[in-house]
């Protein structure tokens, strides 16, 4: 039987030494609230592809404009929820430039942003978010995760 799945995007914005990840800290959003997650990420809207999303989610949170020729693919996780049973793709792309400097544009969802090194990401971090950058840094390109 088939069923509907989802896209979601998460840019990993890496500080010019290549060393730091920007990440933001989620509030009022409904899920996992305080905790820190990768800055500038979102859902892929109906009619645009992937790296058209991750321009314009950079673009409306964090205020940086990022070319789409600019966004390398390196991960993706397949993610099966355990209550709503939706299925979700998060598509990982390394963002290589951008202009202007990163802002919380949304304050009401976003009460913090900072960079973390890469090897020192926070305990208080979404965990298939977590779990996909150290994958990442492993050069794995593929991951599941069973919430």
């Amino acid at each position: 039987m088939a069923h509907l799945s989802y896209s979601a995007i998460f840019p990993l914005i890496i500080s010019p030494g290549g060393k730091e990840v920007l990440l933001h800290l989620r509030q009022n959003t409904g899920y996992m609230d305080g905790f820190w997650d990768t800055a500038g990420s979102g859902h892929v809207d109906a009619g645009e592809s992937a790296q058209q999303a991750a321009a314009r989610e950079c673009r409306e949170e964090l205020g940086i404009e990022v070319a789409t020729d600019q966004l390398e693919f390196v991960h993706v996780s397949h993610n099966v929820g355990p209550t709503d049973g939706k299925t979700y793709y998060h598509l990982y792309f390394l963002v290589h430039h951008y202009q202007n400097t990163p802002t919380i544009m949304e304050p009401e969802k976003m009460a913090d942003l900072r960079w973390f090194p890469l090897d020192q990401l926070p305990d208080k971090m979404i965990s298939i978010r977590k779990n996909a950058l150290e994958r990442w840094m492993d050069g794995e390109k593929y991951s599941e995760n069973f919430e």
